[in-house]
């Protein structure tokens, strides 16, 4: 547990006293949204906006962001800022898929001369604290302000450069200001642990996979319990977080109200984010997770597959999901131009829905195949398997060969969300 110190020093006075939301209504809730209908949810780069960006005045801002950066009328907050003659926005630092987002996975924008505000934009992707620092330096910024939207998973990269920078920000003695979103797939934690031993870029730190928290819940829980550890123990940074106005932590984005921005060209909508929790765990096998599709995520199958995949996942029945039998050519990534069997996954209850128990499932079935095969990376001869990077471990891939069944997989871990869940509760900002 936190102490009282670290608490007050994780978060600023506005965020540790912003009003803590009621529970959903059961109305609210089967509706999938927010008590007011998506309506009332602001953004907190729309509060920080409502307020003149006052928090930033007299500071040199650098600002880490993408094409999700954008306020309630999807004008972007470094365009606002920029054309605001009493800030001093010194650089842009850009994570993966580039500030503007041109980028695909894997990749980055290099360091260019933004033609829209003339800032400098500085490729971070990939970069540790140590260059983030560095970066940060040569902007000459005394304040980091984060605003990226996440999608509630670990392997999803935008929460580990926010750990760097923050990591960066406490070494260099800047301020770090995050500007809150809601997550998208809403308050349920869910998954295995990662462990030491398999931290990655796609998991640099021992957390839940579906964390079920906001950006700034997350920066909250990694200035209180991570950043004290980090390099061998120090403060936390020096934080605040501009809390989301009127959003229901227990609803999804379909109910926000908010526009959607793909935060990455391989999550183009609400409906990705939903499944997504689950089926990235397909980028560990040599099942095409659908990139190089339309519905990336939601399509899933492979060559050697046919429509009794499909059949014996309805079989079971799993609580909120359909599954269409379906065929897709991806345009790019695994099995390009071949035409593949699967299907895609129809959310018919969010509430309900699983998608971490579903995905096992259809990993599950899916190895029962002669052809299945997981993924194996010969540049890391020593965590060969991506699976365990993004499963945190070796177990979900070795309780699979065994044999085990999905409740006797999931149940593997089940303390470990209770143990997480606890651990997360003084960092929540909306109840």
């Amino acid at each position: 547990m936190p102490s009282r110190r670290s608490l007050l020093a994780g978060g600023a006075a506005a965020a540790l006293a912003a009003p803590l939301l009621p529970p959903a209504t059961a109305a609210a809730t089967a509706a999938g949204g927010s008590r007011s209908g998506g309506r009332g949810v602001v953004p907190g780069a729309d509060v920080a906006a409502a307020r003149d960006w006052s928090m930033l005045r007299g500071r040199r801002v650098g600002v880490i962001s993408n094409p999700t950066g954008v306020l309630r009328d999807t004008g972007h907050i470094v365009d606002s800022m920029a054309a605001r003659s009493e800030l001093e926005i010194v650089g842009v630092f850009g994570p993966e898929h580039g500030f503007r987002g041109s980028a695909q996975a894997g990749g980055s924008e290099p360091e260019f001369t933004d033609p829209r505000t003339g800032l400098t934009v500085y490729d971070a992707y990939g970069a540790g604290a140590a260059k983030l620092a560095e970066l940060f330096t040569r902007a000459g910024a005394d304040t980091i302000v984060f605003d990226i939207q996440d999608v509630g998973v670990r392997f999803y990269t935008y929460i580990w450069t926010m750990y760097n920078a923050m990591v960066a920000a406490r070494s260099t003695g800047a301020r770090f200001v995050v500007l809150d979103r809601p997550n998208p797939i809403g308050r349920r934690a869910d998954g295995p642990l990662m462990t030491e031993e398999f931290t990655s870029g796609v998991g640099a730190e021992v957390i839940i996979q579906q964390h079920g928290m906001t950006v700034g819940e997350l920066a909250r829980y990694f200035n209180g319990e991570l950043l004290p550890k980090e390099g061998g123990g120090g403060e936390p940074a020096e934080l605040e977080v501009v809390p989301v106005r009127g959003w229901d932590p227990y609803s999804t984005a379909h109910g926000s109200g908010l526009p959607w921005v793909p935060p990455s060209p391989n999550m183009p909508t609400a409906d990705t984010a939903v499944v997504y929790a689950g089926t990235g765990y397909f980028e560990g096998t040599n099942l095409s997770e659908g990139r190089g599709t339309t519905r990336p995520f939601e399509f899933v199958g492979a060559p050697y597959l046919d429509h009794r995949y499909g059949d014996r996942l309805n079989a079971r029945k799993l609580p909120g999901v359909r599954f269409r039998e379906g065929y897709f050519v991806p345009t790019f990534g695994k099995h390009t131009g071949t035409t593949c069997a699967g299907v895609q996954i129809h959310v018919t209850d969010p509430l309900r829905y699983e998608p971490i128990p579903t995905a096992v499932a259809m990993l599950v079935e899916a190895r029962r195949h002669p052809d299945f095969a997981w993924r194996q990376d010969s540049w890391d001869i020593g965590r060969p398997f991506w699976i365990d990077k993004l499963s945190g471990s070796p177990r979900l891939r070795e309780m699979i060969d065994a044999g085990k069944d999905v409740e006797e997989i999931t149940a593997a871990w089940r303390e470990e969300v209770r143990a997480f869940e606890r651990a997360r509760r003084p960092y929540l900002l909306y109840r």
